[in-house]
């Protein structure tokens, strides 16, 4: 009966949760009620540990069970287990142990995409288009990419050994049928050569922020994602810009899944200041909301701005773009984004798994849901002006984002030049900032 030691222990610690709740605000079931479904979970996991036909792992079945629980209830909350808790926590940080590399797949072998700059996979050399054919000695034929991170990446100044096949200018041959059908590491036509490469993994930023200047007059800033480091790098990009005395700002929050609510929160205040209302939460219990203001200050108090959204925005790029339109600091263009406005604590446990646990919902300043109604077609931030874009556009200038870093030669986009489609969103956003257009329609907030 050590599983049912083990279960009993963890419905035990559950029942006292339910039992802790402060009984001014009434359960939906009764503690008689909550004894009897965990009894019967109980019930289920000894049978199993009793009758199935193979022999099972006691931690698989309770990781098992709570995440099934946790899915019931809305699809962004998530039971991680200690592994997927520890990456959760080294993305939001911004930065985590690895060599700094960028990864695809050609002909089922795992293909460097690119480098990134100042990092060990950079100064070891490793190049675009460069076949890693094996990881610590261990083939990579037909390996995943998400499984092939999870390799590189390590704790710091740990090494790893990549195997390289490089054909010369970069450029990989087409796949011949004897290459497809091989179980061999690689095949060698004649004119590749095989190396290792020892890197020892260092920590690793993660870049959320590019910016530039447009036609010398608009200053454009891209934020990929809501990380720790998203402040300082988006300050540090706009006080840059500043100095071109640029006639206004756009950003660029299409495809930005979100992140930290605090640099959600910092950036709207950036452009707003006054302490104004940025955002607030409102969780179950009506004392529960909770105001997020700008500071006194801003960075970019007046500046005409842009703010580019689309169906690929979410989260904190949508607390943004409200906050920013309810204010009147900001036009929105593009495309209605994603609805997702719920509000995720990340509570660790005590085998350093991880809940993932919806607590609470935002809404702008104007009392605006986010969130989306799949029913009633409802949520997300509706752009002040609609810009259509087809699917095969958005991906194709998704793909252009993609930077690709070569020692001793300028970054340059994945995608070929004369293979580049239009920016319409962005061209629209130039436009109206050129003229002047956008001036009119904002209204600075008075000091």
């Amino acid at each position: 009966m050590r599983m049912a030691g083990l279960v009993f222990g963890v419905c035990v610690a559950m029942a006292s949760a339910a039992l802790a709740q402060p009984q001014s605000h009434p359960t939906p079931a009764s503690n008689d009620q909550v004894y009897e479904q965990l009894n019967l979970l109980l019930d289920v996991l000894n049978n199993i540990q009793e009758n199935y036909v193979d022999e099972t792992d006691p931690k698989a079945l309770i990781y098992g069970a709570a995440s099934g629980m946790v899915r019931t209830l809305d699809p962004f909350s998530q039971f991680m287990e200690p592994k997927a808790s520890r990456e959760i926590k080294a993305e939001t940080e911004g930065q985590f142990g690895g060599i700094g590399i960028r990864l695809n797949t050609k002909d089922s072998w795992l293909t460097v995409l690119t480098p990134m700059p100042e990092t060990p996979a950079y100064r070891a050399g490793l190049r675009p288009n460069d076949r890693i054919v094996a990881i610590d000695g261990e083939s990579t034929r037909d390996l995943h990419v998400a499984d092939a991170m999870d390799k590189l990446r390590g704790p710091p100044r740990t090494s790893v050994v990549l195997t390289i096949r490089r054909w010369p200018k970069g450029l990989l041959p087409a796949a011949s049928k004897k290459e497809e059908d091989s179980d061999e590491e690689d095949v060698s036509d004649g004119s590749s050569t095989l190396k290792d490469f020892k890197i020892v993994r260092e920590n690793i930023r993660i870049e959320s922020v590019q910016h530039r200047m447009i036609e010398g007059r608009v200053a454009y800033v891209r934020v990929s994602e809501f990380s720790a480091r998203t402040t300082a790098d988006f300050r540090t990009a706009v006080r840059e810009l500043l100095k071109s005395n640029p006639v206004g700002l756009v950003l660029d929050l299409r495809y930005n899944p979100g992140g930290l609510l605090a640099a959600a929160v910092e950036m709207a205040s950036d452009f707003l200041g006054h302490g104004q209302l940025v955002v607030y939460t409102q969780g179950r219990r009506p004392e529960s909301r909770q105001d997020f203001r700008s500071a006194d200050q801003a960075l970019c108090p007046e500046l005409p701005l842009a703010v580019l959204i689309n169906e690929g925005s979410a989260s904190g790029s949508e607390i943004v773009a409200g906050a920013l339109q309810d204010h009147r600091r900001a036009l929105i263009m593009g495309a209605r984004s994603y609805g997702k406005a719920s509000v995720q604590s990340v509570i660790s446990l005590a085998d350093k798994s991880g809940l993932r646990l919806t607590v609470a919902r935002y809404y702008t300043p104007n009392g605006r849901s986010i969130h989306r109604d799949e029913k009633k077609k409802t949520g997300g931030i509706v752009p002040d002006i609609p810009v259509a874009v087809s699917r095969e556009a958005a991906e194709k200038l998704f793909d252009q984002w993609e930077m690709i870093y070569e020692p001793g030669k300028k970054p340059r986009s994945a995608v070929k030049e004369g293979e580049f489609v239009r920016d319409a969103a962005l061209e629209k956003a130039v436009d109206l900032l050129k003229a002047g257009d956008a001036a009119p329609r904002l209204k600075v907030p008075a000091p």
